[in-house]
């Protein structure tokens, strides 16, 4: 491919993952931290929300788009060591992650009845756990960023 087309796709990639690492940034930091202040009834209920009303067709755009763009950049500049990295960074960091910790807790959120008598108890068996695997999408997905940036500047 010519050296323009690959400076594109590395520039989408740095969006997606930049776009990705900061929806993540803003969970830990806010979205999480805004949840504790409800009782836990209110944050299961709120989370699960989110966790249906993600699912659209704009998030899998960035979230999946992002991943085949990573896939792309992989396999045609295998001999740059910061595609790699930003590219494995993204998709074992967000996706691999996601799928494999964040995913597997969401599902077990939502089996919770909102009439169960320990909610807090279930809040914070998922908070902890969540909002740490959470912080590992977020670094993971701004440095690759940083990667695909500094790999755009050479």
């Amino acid at each position: 491919m010519k050296a323009h087309l690959w400076t594109t796709l590395l520039i989408l990639a740095a969006v997606g993952s930049g776009l990705n690492g900061g929806l993540f940034f803003i969970f830990s930091n806010t979205v999480m931290r805004a949840f504790d202040r409800l009782p836990a009834a209110g944050a299961i209920a709120a989370m699960n929300s989110i966790n249906r009303v993600i699912l659209n067709s704009l998030f899998f755009l960035a979230f999946f788009g992002t991943a085949l763009l990573c896939v792309v950049l992989l396999v045609g500049l295998l001999n740059s060591p910061l595609v790699v990295a930003g590219a494995l960074l993204y998709l074992v960091g967000s996706i691999g992650v996601t799928m494999a910790c964040n995913v597997p807790l969401n599902e077990k959120l939502e089996a919770v009845s909102p009439s169960a008598n320990d909610l807090e108890t279930q809040w914070h068996a998922y908070r902890g756990p969540w909002t740490r695997w959470n912080h590992v999408r977020t670094i993971a997905c701004l440095l690759a960023t940083v990667a695909f940036v500094i790999e755009i500047s050479r």
